[in-house]
C-alpha cells in the first residue's frame, strides 16, 4: 500500500485539481484553510439515521470534518435527505462500541469529555479548552454508558432551563460543536490542521467532489506506486 507524505498528498491534490470546477476548487481551498479536528465528536451507538444525519450536518457547518461512530447494535447511517451533501465533507470513522476504542482516541492526543449531567459535570460555558478534545454522546435513550462515564477525563453539561431534563443527541451535538467553535475562535489557542492533514484533507474532498474519483484516484496511486519502483530499479 501506498504511504504518503505531506508532499505526497500536495502532490496528489495539484493532480486531481484538473478535473474539479473552478468553484469548487475555491470552496475546497476555503474550507480546508478553516477546517479543523481540536473538536472530535464520538457518537455512542446511535440508531436513528434522522439523527446520525443531523449530527453530521453540524459538525460540518462548525468547521470540524470527522466524527467517530462506535457501533456495536447499530451502524451510523445518515439520512442523506438531512446531511444536506454534509456526508461528502465528513469523514466517519467507524470503531467498536468499547473502551478500547477510547483508549486508542485517547492515545491520539485526546482529552476524553463525557456530555452528560452527571458526575459533577461542568457546565459547557465554563468549560476551559487548553488541548484537543473528543466529545461523547451517549445513545438516544439511555445517554452515556456508565462505563464509559467512569472512563472519561472529565464529565460535561449543557445548562438546561426548563423542566425536560436532556436534549435530543443531534441537538445536543450541535450546542457543544458550535459553542466549542467558539471558544477556539476566541482562543490564542493553534487548532487548525497540520500541513499533512490539510493536504489529506483536500485530496478526500478532491476524491469525493470528481464523478467516478475513486477510480481516478485508484489509478493515481498505482502509477505513483510504478513509478516509484522504476525509480528505485
Amino acid at each position: 500500500m501506498l504511504i504518503f507524505t505531506r508532499m505526497n498528498y500536495q502532490h496528489a491534490f495539484q493532480y486531481l485539481q484538473q478535473f474539479l470546477t473552478d468553484e469548487r476548487l475555491q470552496k475546497i481551498n476555503h474550507y480546508a484553510a478553516e477546517s479543523s479536528d481540536f473538536i472530535l465528536p464520538v457518537i455512542e451507538d446511535v440508531f436513528q439515521f434522522r439523527n446520525a444525519a443531523a449530527i453530521v450536518r453540524s459538525v460540518e457547518a462548525c468547521g470540524f470534518h470527522k466524527i467517530v461512530a462506535m457501533e456495536s447494535e447499530n451502524q451510523f447511517n445518515p439520512n442523506l435527505r438531512v446531511t444536506k451533501g454534509a456526508e461528502t465533507w465528513v469523514e466517519v470513522e467507524r470503531l467498536p462500541h468499547e473502551l478500547k476504542s477510547l483508549q486508542e482516541i485517547r492515545a491520539r492526543g485526546y482529552k476524553i469529555l463525557a456530555i452528560s449531567p452527571e458526575r459533577d459535570a461542568v457546565p459547557l460555558p465554563e468549560l476551559a479548552l487548553s488541548q484537543p478534545v473528543a466529545l461523547v454522546f451517549g445513545t438516544e435513550k439511555e445517554g452515556v454508558t456508565p462505563e464509559i462515564l467512569d472512563f472519561a477525563d472529565e464529565t460535561v453539561a449543557i445548562p438546561m432551563y426548563g423542566f425536560t431534563k436532556s436534549f435530543n443527541v443531534s441537538v445536543a451535538a450541535a450546542i457543544c460543536v458550535y459553542e466549542l467553535k467558539q471558544k477556539l475562535l476566541n482562543s490564542d489557542l493553534d487548532y487548525k490542521l497540520s500541513e499533512e492533514k490539510y493536504w489529506q484533507l483536500k485530496v478526500r474532498w478532491a476524491v469525493n467532489s470528481i464523478s467516478s474519483g475513486s477510480q481516478i484516484w485508484e489509478k493515481y496511486c498505482r502509477d505513483i506506486t510504478s513509478l516509484e519502483k522504476i525509480n528505485q530499479q
